[in-house]
Protein backbone atom coordinates (compact mmCIF):
# COMPACT_ATOMS: atom_id res chain seq x y z
CA UNK A 1 0.00 0.00 0.00
CA UNK A 2 1.32 3.45 -0.95
CA UNK A 3 2.17 5.82 1.90
CA UNK A 4 -0.57 8.41 2.42
CA UNK A 5 1.58 11.49 2.82
CA UNK A 6 0.47 15.00 3.74
CA UNK A 7 1.51 16.13 0.25
CA UNK A 8 -0.71 13.51 -1.34
CA UNK A 9 -3.67 14.56 0.80
CA UNK A 10 -3.03 18.23 -0.04
CA UNK A 11 -2.91 17.45 -3.77
CA UNK A 12 -6.25 15.65 -3.64
CA UNK A 13 -7.74 18.46 -1.59
CA UNK A 14 -6.62 21.04 -4.16
CA UNK A 15 -8.11 19.00 -7.00
CA UNK A 16 -11.45 18.31 -5.34
CA UNK A 17 -12.05 21.07 -2.81
CA UNK A 18 -13.08 18.43 -0.27
CA UNK A 19 -11.99 18.38 3.37
CA UNK A 20 -8.68 16.92 4.52
CA UNK A 21 -10.19 13.99 6.42
CA UNK A 22 -12.39 13.01 3.46
CA UNK A 23 -9.36 13.19 1.17
CA UNK A 24 -7.30 11.05 3.51
CA UNK A 25 -10.05 8.44 3.85
CA UNK A 26 -10.49 8.28 0.09
CA UNK A 27 -6.76 7.82 -0.47
CA UNK A 28 -6.57 5.07 2.15
CA UNK A 29 -9.48 3.25 0.53
CA UNK A 30 -7.80 3.43 -2.90
CA UNK A 31 -4.27 2.71 -1.61
CA UNK A 32 -3.00 6.14 -2.59
CA UNK A 33 -4.39 6.28 -6.14
CA UNK A 34 -5.59 9.89 -6.61
CA UNK A 35 -7.70 9.24 -9.71
CA UNK A 36 -9.53 6.34 -8.05
CA UNK A 37 -9.94 8.48 -4.94
CA UNK A 38 -11.62 11.22 -6.97
CA UNK A 39 -13.99 8.65 -8.48
CA UNK A 40 -14.77 7.26 -5.03
CA UNK A 41 -15.52 10.73 -3.70
CA UNK A 42 -17.80 11.45 -6.63
CA UNK A 43 -19.68 8.20 -6.01
CA UNK A 44 -20.02 9.15 -2.35
CA UNK A 45 -21.90 12.32 -3.36
CA UNK A 46 -19.05 14.78 -3.08
CA UNK A 47 -18.84 15.51 -6.79
CA UNK A 48 -21.01 18.61 -6.61
CA UNK A 49 -18.83 20.17 -3.93
CA UNK A 50 -15.66 19.27 -5.81
CA UNK A 51 -16.98 20.68 -9.09
CA UNK A 52 -17.80 24.01 -7.48
CA UNK A 53 -14.75 24.28 -5.24
CA UNK A 54 -12.83 26.48 -7.68
CA UNK A 55 -15.56 29.09 -8.03
CA UNK A 56 -15.13 32.41 -6.29
CA UNK A 57 -16.88 32.63 -2.92
CA UNK A 58 -16.64 36.17 -1.57
CA UNK A 59 -20.08 36.57 0.00
CA UNK A 60 -21.22 34.87 3.16
CA UNK A 61 -21.47 35.38 6.87
CA UNK A 62 -19.40 36.19 9.95
CA UNK A 63 -20.43 34.50 13.20
CA UNK A 64 -19.35 35.56 16.68
CA UNK A 65 -19.53 33.36 19.77
CA UNK A 66 -18.48 34.37 23.29
CA UNK A 67 -18.11 32.02 26.25
CA UNK A 68 -17.45 34.37 29.16
CA UNK A 69 -17.30 31.49 31.63
CA UNK A 70 -14.26 30.18 29.76
CA UNK A 71 -12.90 33.61 28.90
CA UNK A 72 -12.99 32.66 25.23
CA UNK A 73 -14.40 33.90 21.94
CA UNK A 74 -14.72 32.58 18.40
CA UNK A 75 -14.99 34.53 15.14
CA UNK A 76 -15.75 32.46 12.04
CA UNK A 77 -16.04 33.39 8.37
CA UNK A 78 -18.11 31.14 6.11
CA UNK A 79 -18.27 32.05 2.42
CA UNK A 80 -20.66 31.43 -0.44
CA UNK A 81 -20.84 32.85 -3.95
CA UNK A 82 -23.83 35.20 -3.88
CA UNK A 83 -25.60 37.55 -1.52
CA UNK A 84 -28.81 35.65 -2.28
CA UNK A 85 -27.53 32.41 -0.75
CA UNK A 86 -25.87 34.35 2.09
CA UNK A 87 -29.35 35.40 3.23
CA UNK A 88 -30.99 32.00 2.82
CA UNK A 89 -32.24 30.28 5.98
CA UNK A 90 -30.40 27.03 5.18
CA UNK A 91 -27.05 28.79 4.84
CA UNK A 92 -27.57 30.91 7.97
CA UNK A 93 -28.60 27.83 9.96
CA UNK A 94 -25.46 26.02 8.78
CA UNK A 95 -23.33 28.95 9.90
CA UNK A 96 -24.87 28.85 13.36
CA UNK A 97 -24.39 25.10 13.65
CA UNK A 98 -20.72 25.44 12.73
CA UNK A 99 -20.22 28.14 15.35
CA UNK A 100 -22.18 26.22 17.98
CA UNK A 101 -20.01 23.18 17.37
CA UNK A 102 -16.83 25.21 17.63
CA UNK A 103 -18.05 26.55 20.97
CA UNK A 104 -19.37 23.25 22.34
CA UNK A 105 -16.24 21.30 21.39
CA UNK A 106 -13.85 24.19 22.07
CA UNK A 107 -12.40 23.85 18.54
CA UNK A 108 -9.55 26.29 17.91
CA UNK A 109 -8.08 24.78 14.72
CA UNK A 110 -9.56 25.61 11.30
CA UNK A 111 -8.74 22.23 9.75
CA UNK A 112 -10.43 20.45 12.66
CA UNK A 113 -13.53 22.63 12.33
CA UNK A 114 -13.68 22.05 8.58
CA UNK A 115 -13.29 18.31 9.01
CA UNK A 116 -16.01 17.96 11.63
CA UNK A 117 -18.48 19.98 9.50
CA UNK A 118 -17.54 18.59 6.09
CA UNK A 119 -20.50 16.27 5.57
CA UNK A 120 -22.95 19.09 6.28
CA UNK A 121 -21.02 21.48 4.03
CA UNK A 122 -21.11 19.05 1.10
CA UNK A 123 -24.85 18.51 1.55
CA UNK A 124 -25.44 22.26 1.62
CA UNK A 125 -23.39 22.77 -1.55
CA UNK A 126 -25.63 20.23 -3.29
CA UNK A 127 -28.73 21.98 -1.94
CA UNK A 128 -27.70 25.57 -2.73
CA UNK A 129 -25.71 24.96 -5.91
CA UNK A 130 -22.85 27.23 -4.78
CA UNK A 131 -19.32 26.87 -3.52
CA UNK A 132 -19.45 27.13 0.28
CA UNK A 133 -16.32 27.23 2.42
CA UNK A 134 -15.52 27.57 6.12
CA UNK A 135 -12.70 29.97 5.38
CA UNK A 136 -11.37 31.44 8.62
CA UNK A 137 -11.46 30.84 12.34
CA UNK A 138 -10.05 33.11 15.03
CA UNK A 139 -10.14 32.40 18.77
CA UNK A 140 -9.14 34.60 21.68
CA UNK A 141 -8.81 33.93 25.38
CA UNK A 142 -8.49 36.46 28.18
CA UNK A 143 -9.80 37.54 31.55
CA UNK A 144 -12.63 39.23 29.69
CA UNK A 145 -13.64 38.64 26.06
CA UNK A 146 -16.13 40.58 23.97
CA UNK A 147 -16.95 41.33 20.39
CA UNK A 148 -19.06 43.11 17.82
CA UNK A 149 -20.61 42.31 14.46
CA UNK A 150 -21.34 45.13 12.01
CA UNK A 151 -24.07 43.51 9.99
CA UNK A 152 -22.54 40.31 8.71
CA UNK A 153 -19.58 41.96 7.00
CA UNK A 154 -17.24 43.10 9.79
CA UNK A 155 -16.52 41.16 12.96
CA UNK A 156 -14.24 41.87 15.90
CA UNK A 157 -13.07 39.86 18.88
CA UNK A 158 -11.31 41.65 21.73
CA UNK A 159 -9.71 40.33 24.93
CA UNK A 160 -8.99 42.52 27.94
CA UNK A 161 -8.20 42.42 31.62
CA UNK A 162 -10.92 41.87 34.23
CA UNK A 163 -11.65 45.58 34.80
CA UNK A 164 -13.26 45.95 31.36
CA UNK A 165 -17.01 45.35 31.56
CA UNK A 166 -19.17 44.02 28.73
CA UNK A 167 -20.26 47.48 27.54
CA UNK A 168 -16.71 48.82 27.33
CA UNK A 169 -15.57 45.69 25.48
CA UNK A 170 -18.36 46.18 22.95
CA UNK A 171 -17.42 49.84 22.49
CA UNK A 172 -13.76 48.95 21.97
CA UNK A 173 -14.78 46.27 19.46
CA UNK A 174 -16.96 48.81 17.60
CA UNK A 175 -14.02 51.20 17.53
CA UNK A 176 -11.76 48.50 16.07
CA UNK A 177 -14.39 47.67 13.44
CA UNK A 178 -14.55 51.32 12.32
CA UNK A 179 -10.90 52.39 12.66
CA UNK A 180 -8.92 49.25 11.71
CA UNK A 181 -5.97 49.48 14.13
CA UNK A 182 -3.20 47.01 13.34
CA UNK A 183 -1.55 46.90 16.77
CA UNK A 184 -2.46 47.56 20.39
CA UNK A 185 0.48 49.82 21.35
CA UNK A 186 2.78 51.99 19.15
CA UNK A 187 5.88 50.05 20.26
CA UNK A 188 4.38 46.90 18.70
CA UNK A 189 4.71 48.28 15.17
CA UNK A 190 7.54 46.22 13.60
CA UNK A 191 10.82 47.95 12.79
CA UNK A 192 10.54 46.85 9.17
CA UNK A 193 7.20 48.66 8.82
CA UNK A 194 8.59 51.84 10.38
CA UNK A 195 11.77 51.72 8.26
CA UNK A 196 9.73 51.37 5.09
CA UNK A 197 7.57 54.36 6.01
CA UNK A 198 10.65 56.38 6.98
CA UNK A 199 12.17 55.74 3.55
CA UNK A 200 9.00 56.88 1.80
CA UNK A 201 8.53 59.99 3.93
CA UNK A 202 12.19 61.01 3.63
CA UNK A 203 12.05 60.75 -0.15
CA UNK A 204 8.90 62.91 -0.17
CA UNK A 205 10.52 65.56 2.07
CA UNK A 206 13.74 65.68 0.03
CA UNK A 207 11.86 65.89 -3.26
CA UNK A 208 10.01 68.94 -1.92
CA UNK A 209 13.36 70.70 -1.69
CA UNK A 210 13.93 70.46 2.07
CA UNK A 211 17.54 70.19 3.31
CA UNK A 212 18.55 66.78 4.72
CA UNK A 213 18.55 67.97 8.34
CA UNK A 214 15.11 69.57 8.11
CA UNK A 215 13.78 66.57 6.20
CA UNK A 216 14.98 64.20 8.96
CA UNK A 217 13.16 66.24 11.62
CA UNK A 218 9.99 66.32 9.55
CA UNK A 219 10.12 62.56 9.06
CA UNK A 220 10.58 61.95 12.80
CA UNK A 221 7.33 63.78 13.49
CA UNK A 222 5.51 61.99 10.71
CA UNK A 223 6.64 58.60 12.01
CA UNK A 224 5.23 59.36 15.44
CA UNK A 225 1.90 60.16 13.79
CA UNK A 226 2.19 57.05 11.61
CA UNK A 227 2.69 54.64 14.53
CA UNK A 228 -0.03 56.38 16.55
CA UNK A 229 -2.55 55.93 13.76
CA UNK A 230 -1.78 52.20 13.60
CA UNK A 231 -2.05 51.65 17.36
CA UNK A 232 -5.41 51.10 19.07
CA UNK A 233 -4.50 52.88 22.30
CA UNK A 234 -3.44 56.09 20.51
CA UNK A 235 -6.49 56.48 18.28
CA UNK A 236 -9.25 58.97 19.21
CA UNK A 237 -11.98 56.90 20.85
CA UNK A 238 -15.00 56.33 18.61
CA UNK A 239 -17.45 57.00 21.44
CA UNK A 240 -15.68 60.13 22.70
CA UNK A 241 -13.05 61.70 20.44
CA UNK A 242 -11.90 64.02 23.20
CA UNK A 243 -9.91 61.10 24.61
CA UNK A 244 -7.79 58.33 23.16
CA UNK A 245 -8.72 54.67 23.51
CA UNK A 246 -5.83 54.17 25.92
CA UNK A 247 -7.07 57.00 28.12
CA UNK A 248 -10.58 55.51 28.21
CA UNK A 249 -9.14 52.18 29.28
CA UNK A 250 -7.07 53.87 31.98
CA UNK A 251 -10.17 55.39 33.57
CA UNK A 252 -11.29 51.88 34.62
CA UNK A 253 -7.82 50.38 34.99
CA UNK A 254 -8.24 48.00 32.04
CA UNK A 255 -5.86 46.84 29.32
CA UNK A 256 -6.61 45.30 25.93
CA UNK A 257 -4.51 42.16 25.57
CA UNK A 258 -5.48 41.04 22.05
CA UNK A 259 -7.92 41.65 19.22
CA UNK A 260 -8.89 40.19 15.85
CA UNK A 261 -10.77 41.93 13.07
CA UNK A 262 -12.35 40.12 10.09
CA UNK A 263 -13.88 41.78 7.06
CA UNK A 264 -15.98 39.47 4.93
CA UNK A 265 -14.13 38.35 1.80
CA UNK A 266 -11.01 40.42 2.45
CA UNK A 267 -8.13 39.17 0.32
CA UNK A 268 -10.35 37.09 -1.95
CA UNK A 269 -10.99 39.88 -4.49
CA UNK A 270 -7.25 40.37 -4.93
CA UNK A 271 -6.81 36.66 -5.47
CA UNK A 272 -9.45 36.77 -8.22
CA UNK A 273 -7.66 39.70 -9.91
CA UNK A 274 -4.34 37.87 -9.74
CA UNK A 275 -5.93 34.81 -11.32
CA UNK A 276 -7.46 36.91 -14.11
CA UNK A 277 -4.10 38.57 -14.73
CA UNK A 278 -2.39 35.21 -14.90
CA UNK A 279 -4.93 33.93 -17.44
CA UNK A 280 -4.47 37.07 -19.55
CA UNK A 281 -0.70 36.72 -19.45
CA UNK A 282 -0.90 33.12 -20.64
CA UNK A 283 -3.34 34.03 -23.42
CA UNK A 284 -1.03 36.80 -24.65
CA UNK A 285 2.04 34.60 -24.91
CA UNK A 286 3.31 34.29 -28.49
Amino acid sequence: MAEITATLVKTLRERTGAGMMDCKKALISTQGDIELAIDAMRKAGQATAAKRAGRSATEGNLILKIDQSQGAGWLIEINCETDFVAKEAAFLAFCQRVADRALAEQITDLDALQATCEAERVALVAQCGENIQIRRLATLRGERVGGYLHGQRIGVLVAATQAADAELLKQIAMHIAANKPAYIQPHEVPTAVIDREREVQLAIALQSGKPQEIAEKMVAGRLLKFTSELALTEQPFLMDNTQRVGERLQTVGATVTAFTRFELGEGLEKASVDFAEAVTAVAERP
